[in-house]
């Protein structure tokens, strides 16, 4: 019998969260959800406590945890603020690390939590964007492990088991194409919000669905596969498969190709991550190839979807130049979201941030949080301006 690894689940009320809780649930004497977090939620929380009896939980909204500690009379720990995540990922009872913060936030509890070298089961996306170069040192200094969940890069590391990194020529990273592969360009400045939420293939949070809409997704995922598996720029290539069964290939120097399959559904790579290098039975759906008839794929249009050649170009820029990319698309998915600028307008706040810095050496976490908070004030700043000028225009 396996000994029972807790896990700090950083997100536990959002996507990921959910489904990491849904695959601990079939392996009760393996895993116990020890920790949770989330940022205001509590409704959610407070179902997810009921169920799963942690020893602690963080909440990072201090009044959304005042309400929380009310309600649930003392049955669990209540931690709040940064300060309360922080704890929790730090305590030396954690085995596991599964990072799901949406955004920048989870860049501190990730790097903390290597620090203590820990095994970080990895969702974060804009962690390994912004502050790659540091998170990969610190995991060298600390022996500790990361491990993606995202599908595509999960789908690489499987690739990759029983081969050697030298007889790799690239990583192919597909695409589904989002709701807009086949819509045309000039119609982008008519996308509403609830459009650009409806995924073709994935259930998933509002910003990476956003994310998907525009591909940046795929932009910050070509940057974190640089970090994780030490490939330059122009041996990550990104290929659309519509149906979302091949999740990454990988190509080698005789022009052998590896990939990895499955139905799309994130409870396969977190759980591929939490047993990893084992694998477990699942009951999850498995693939009907009669069924599925064909797949296809398609080159990625970079005129169209431009945060794709806007990720390339921060990756080859180096230095803090991936974390300005990641600000400013946070920011400005965050203003279409709002309903403050348009959707075609995303990439264009994206690159006057790009055009705007000039990229530097990055060697401090004091280097990413500065450029991280500059850029968002002025992509803030900016996206004001199109604001005004648009209801000017009325």
């Amino acid at each position: 019998m396996p000994e029972m690894k807790n896990i700090c689940i950083l997100g536990s009320t959002g996507s990921i969260g959910q489904n990491s809780l849904e695959v601990i649930a079939n392996f009760p004497g393996e895993f116990r959800p020890a920790y949770l977090t989330t940022n205001s939620n509590i409704d959610l929380l407070a179902r997810q406590v009921e169920r799963f009896s942690p020893a602690a939980v963080a909440i990072l909204d201090k009044s959304a945890a005042a309400l929380f500690q009310k309600s649930s009379n003392g049955s669990v720990r209540v931690l709040t603020g940064e300060e309360g995540l922080l704890e929790l990922v730090t305590r030396p009872d954690v085995d596991i690390v599964i990072s799901s913060l949406v955004g920048f936030a989870g860049l501190v509890p990730t790097i903390e939590a290597i620090k203590r070298g820990k095994t970080v089961a990895l969702a974060n996306k804009e962690t390994l964007v912004a502050a790659g170069e540091l998170i990969m040192r610190l995991v060298r200094e600390h022996d500790a492990r990361i491990i993606p969940i995202d599908s595509e890069h999960s789908a690489i590391l499987q690739c990759l088991a029983g081969e050697q990194t030298h007889q790799v020529e690239r990583l192919i990273l597909t695409a589904s194409g989002g709701p807009f592969l086949h819509l045309p360009k000039n119609e982008f400045r008519d996308v509403t919000v609830e459009r650009a939420l409806r995924h073709p293939n994935w259930k998933m949070g509002k910003k990476i669905t956003i994310d998907s809409a525009t591909m940046m997704n795929k932009g910050l995922e070509i940057i974190e596969a640089h970090w994780l598996f030490c490939l330059p720029a122009d041996r990550i290539d990104v290929l659309i498969h519509p149906q979302s069964i091949i999740h990454s290939m990988v190509e080698f120097i005789d022009g052998s190709v590896k990939a990895q399959l499955g139905l799309p559904d994130m409870k396969l790579p977190i759980q591929f991550a939490l047993t990893y290098p084992e694998r477990a039975r699942s009951t999850y759906t498995r693939v009907d190839f009669a069924k599925l008839g064909s797949m296809t794929f398609l080159e990625p249009d970079k005129d169209k979807f431009e945060c794709l050649g806007l990720a390339y170009r921060a990756l080859r820029s180096g230095g803090t130049a991936p974390a300005v990319l990641n600000a400013a698309n946070e920011v400005a998915v965050g203003l279409f979201l709002d309903n403050a600028i348009a959707f075609h307008q995303i990439p264009l706040l994206i690159q006057g941030a790009l055009d705007r810095h000039a990229a530097r050496p990055l060697t401090t976490l004091e280097d990413i949080i500065n450029t991280d908070r500059e850029t968002r004030a002025e992509v803030r700043a900016q996206g004001a301006l199109i604001r005004e000028r648009a209801y000017a225009s009325t």
